[in-house]
């Protein structure tokens, strides 16, 4: 386990390797060269703050903002950490979302080696990690799913042919963008908290969220996880989870039966830790509030530096027996050398996922590493589902579609679609025993040797 500290140094950032694009324009001045570079992977001003005990309302709190210039923007108090701190009989302290006048960095380097402060970070931004090809549809080049007999492909096609589809009691969290619940191959499929009731106005299951029915906009802070053409990406991950077999339209997924909910985190700019926190203890808090049968979450996204807050999210959804499947990212380097988040966590409910071709190949883009990366799996050239507009102006309306992208956002899914399977036909399996299932069932591949944990490619046939 390697040792966590509690703040980050300029010189400790300048080493992280980080994949965002986007920058985030803020009137909060920046106080040095460094962190003008760094700010295009952090909310500029913004930390995240985790006290060692309960502060609220005291006059320690208020001098630590003062110290800083800080004001808080948020306290971030989940129902995943409520019952993290009633299995533990202990009180963990506040977590808080500040915005420093100073700027990120300088208020860390105050906060430094403060005895109440636990941990002190940015705020950093989170990509998803996808490239779109050719905005066109050709039907039967799902060689993801092994079709014509592809065995590079994750060999879904072979359980099929054994009645093995899935099912509709199990349900995989998409953290992503939002997804197109109403998506003609993806409506059947679509999960709902069983909890709400729709439309009416009220929190019916007490987590603090109005009418939660397929998920939570933490981006938007609202109930309406799909808002149009923009959550493609969301839309293609669902896809290659679980799009409907058997139904004559469009693609399919890795299994045919199954239910999906959304946290949608991702927004035009990306997403923040802040958000990224929440939507993993969302789905921690709606398992363990109702009791479904949530098996893994899909992460489709990546980039920034280390994070204790998401570090300590993902174990609390380890302890609730979920699976955080991620992406290894697409810059093509290697994770052993460079870290690359969340997939690096050393979090044990953790399957990083590299991408190959059809051939087999490592894609030229795929991150990989021999212990920070546990398989490959189907990530070139993969169609899935993805929302359209027909019309124009007024007339202007969303349909179903389909698409080819690229990424290890893409190979993803068909790991996620895999927990989904395995947990389908093996019903008292926990998390550690459905990624050991996936892991030791994978296909050794020679572009992988080395290159990942297992050495190989996705293989759910024997499942």
């Amino acid at each position: 386990m390697r040792k966590i500290y509690s703040v980050l140094s300029f010189s400790a950032l300048l080493g992280i390797a980080a994949s965002c694009g986007d920058i985030i324009e803020s009137d909060v001045a920046l106080t040095s060269p460094t962190e003008r570079m760094l700010s295009e992977q952090f909310v500029p001003g913004q930390l995240l703050i985790k006290y060692k005990t309960s502060t609220q309302g005291s006059r320690l709190s208020q001098d630590v903002l003062n110290l800083i210039q800080a004001t808080v923007v948020e306290e971030i108090r989940t129902g995943a950490m409520e019952m993290a701190n009633a299995r533990k009989g202990t009180q963990t302290g506040d977590l808080l979302l500040v915005e420093s006048k100073m700027g990120t960095m300088e208020a860390i380097e105050r906060l430094r080696n403060m005895p109440e402060i636990e941990y002190a970070e940015p705020n950093w931004i989170y990509q998803h990690t996808a490239v779109s090809n050719d905005p066109y549809f050709e039907s039967g080049q799902l060689w993801g799913m092994s079709a014509g007999g592809n065995l590079n492909g994750s060999r879904a096609a072979e359980a099929w042919a054994a009645n093995k589809t899935g099912s509709n009691t199990v349900y995989i969290g998409i953290i992503d963008e939002g997804y197109m619940y109403m998506h003609e191959d993806l409506a059947a499929n679509a999960g709902v908290n069983p909890g709400e009731v729709a439309g009416n106005g009220m929190d019916d299951d007490g987590n603090g969220l109005i009418d939660d029915v397929y998920g939570w906009d933490f981006e938007g802070n609202n109930n309406t996880v799909f808002d149009g053409v923009g959550d493609d990406h969301g839309t293609h991950v669902a896809g290659s989870i679980g799009a409907v077999g058997g139904n004559d339209k469009g693609v399919v997924g890795v299994v045919w039966n199954v239910k999906m909910l959304n946290a949608k985190f991702l927004g035009s700019r990306g997403g923040t830790t802040a958000n990224a926190i929440k939507s993993v203890d969302y789905f921690t808090d709606l398992k363990t509030r109702h009791g479904l049968n949530l098996v893994a979450t899909n992460n489709s996204w990546g980039g920034g530096g280390y994070s204790q807050g998401l570090k300590d999210a993902i174990d609390r959804a380890g302890a609730a027996d979920i699976l955080f499947i991620a992406a290894a990212g697409n810059s093509g380097t290697n994770n052993d050398a460079s870290a690359s988040y969340p997939s690096g966590y050393t979090s044990e409910n953790i399957i990083a996922v590299a991408s190959i071709t059809s051939t087999g190949g490592l894609s030229s883009f795929s991150q990989y590493g021999a212990t920070t990366v546990d398989l490959g799996a189907p990530g070139s050239a993969i169609w899935s589902t993805v929302p359209a507009t027909s019309g124009k102006g007024k007339n202007a309306t969303i349909i179903s579609s389909y698409a080819s992208y690229n990424g290890t956002s893409m190979a993803t899914p068909h790991v996620a679609g895999a927990a989904a399977l395995y947990a389908s036909l093996n019903p008292g399996a926990d998390a550690l025993q459905i990624k050991n299932a996936i892991m030791s069932s994978t296909t050794p591949t020679a572009s992988l040797a080395g290159k990942t944990v297992t050495g190989g490619r996705l293989n759910v046939s024997g499942f």
